[in-house]
């Protein structure tokens, strides 16, 4: 037991220039590659949906669950309040949470807690698990969280290192795509329900300026996450 908590509470030698650069290639190719990319979606939801809900908890509404759809949408139903600051920040959450997540993962990366990062991970998933309430949501956070474990429990110490970077550089990478894909379903007459429009029903701000804010808090967390990695020279 005492090696295990000192591998999660140990810092990992400092990844080779040549591993961060090649975890955010595989990373872009699991996002632009459009095969591959409908069924990666569906870790981005896992956090956007999450970020819904903690949100919520985080405000004081009452989480009712979380359900997570085979065509990689979701939805977070939570009780409270239907106006106000606090569901306006919970609506607020969604996109720029998988950013957010990729940007505090980023951060851990930069201090080198690779392993700490993935059994955290591995943590708030079996937490999340507790708010699924559909059989495909069970299912996605469950292979999701065994491939988590996998990694963090037989891989070893360069697999943990670059499997952490892989995710990190996805969540950063994917995150500015979902918002353009918001946008695309809104010009396409099907964003009634999105986050944005729903801002806009509760605030009057146009939900195209919402899909901005998205879109520019997903841009500065991939820039800094970007100087974060070591990529640049110091």
């Amino acid at each position: 037991m005492s090696e295990f908590w000192n591998s999660i509470t140990s810092v990992q030698p400092e990844p080779s220039l040549k591993l961060v650069i090649g975890t955010g290639a595989v990373a872009l190719l699991l996002i632009a590659w459009r095969p591959l990319w409908k069924y990666t979606r569906q870790v981005v939801t896992i956090a956007h949906e999450g970020a819904h809900g903690l949100i919520a908890l985080l405000v004081g509404r009452k989480l009712s669950g979380i359900r997570l759809h085979s065509d990689t949408s979701g939805v977070t139903v939570s009780r409270g309040k239907p106006t106000g600051a606090g569901m306006i920040a919970v609506l607020l959450a969604g996109y720029p949470g998988p950013a957010l997540f990729g940007l505090a993962a980023a951060f851990v990366l930069s201090r080198g807690y690779a392993v700490a990062l993935l059994w955290g991970l591995l943590l708030a998933l079996v937490i999340l698990l507790l708010q699924i309430r559909n059989l495909f949501g069970l299912w996605s956070v469950l292979v999701f969280g065994a491939v988590v474990f996998g990694v963090s429990w037989w891989g070893s110490a360069e697999v943990q290192t670059a499997f952490a970077h892989l995710l990190t550089w996805f969540l950063l990478l994917a995150a500015p795509r979902a918002v353009m894909e918001l946008q695309r379903s809104r010009r396409g007459g099907q964003g009634r329900s999105s986050d944005a429009d729903q801002l806009r029903r509760l605030t009057g701000v146009p939900a195209l300026l919402w899909v901005g804010v998205f879109g520019l808090v997903t841009l500065f967390c991939l820039a800094v996450g970007f100087l974060w990695s070591g990529v640049l020279p110091s």
